[in-house]
């Protein structure tokens, strides 16, 4: 069972939280999710979706995100950094009711607010780069 409607803004924050623990524990992204998909607060439908188009596609996301961030290789990156980053490119990329600019803000959002003082210009310098070169013309 999904949870009640929230934010999008929550969503993400929420669908963060869930990379964020995958990541950081090397636990499968789908076992994170299912747990807390059987918590007594669990997710909506948004964050559900973030979470499993993250997971789906994140070969192509860290493919581009490195190619993308000058001099910075994924695993030197901050996991709350390069989980923003996966997120935001996902939204960017795949879900064509969000528009770019809003992917982008929410994004450099979770970075400035939970992550190093210069994560936001960097999250946004990298997502605004992916996001120029694979505009649709």
């Amino acid at each position: 069972m999904v949870g009640p409607p929230v934010s999008r803004r929550q969503a993400r924050r929420r669908a963060l939280d869930i990379l964020y623990e995958a990541d950081l524990r090397g636990r499968p992204t789908a076992r994170v999710l299912a747990a807390q998909l059987s918590a007594e607060d669990p997710p909506g439908d948004f964050t559900v979706e973030l979470v499993r188009g993250v997971h789906r596609t994140r070969g192509e996301l860290d493919r581009l995100i490195e190619s993308y961030a000058r001099d910075w290789k994924l695993a030197r990156m901050p996991v709350v950094d390069r989980n923003v980053l996966r997120l935001g490119l996902f939204e960017i990329l795949h879900l064509d009711d969000v528009p770019t600019a809003v992917a982008i803000d929410e994004a450099v959002d979770l970075a400035k607010e939970l992550s190093t003082k210069d994560s936001g210009r960097f999250v946004n310098g990298v997502l605004a780069r992916i996001a120029d070169a694979h505009a649709p013309d």
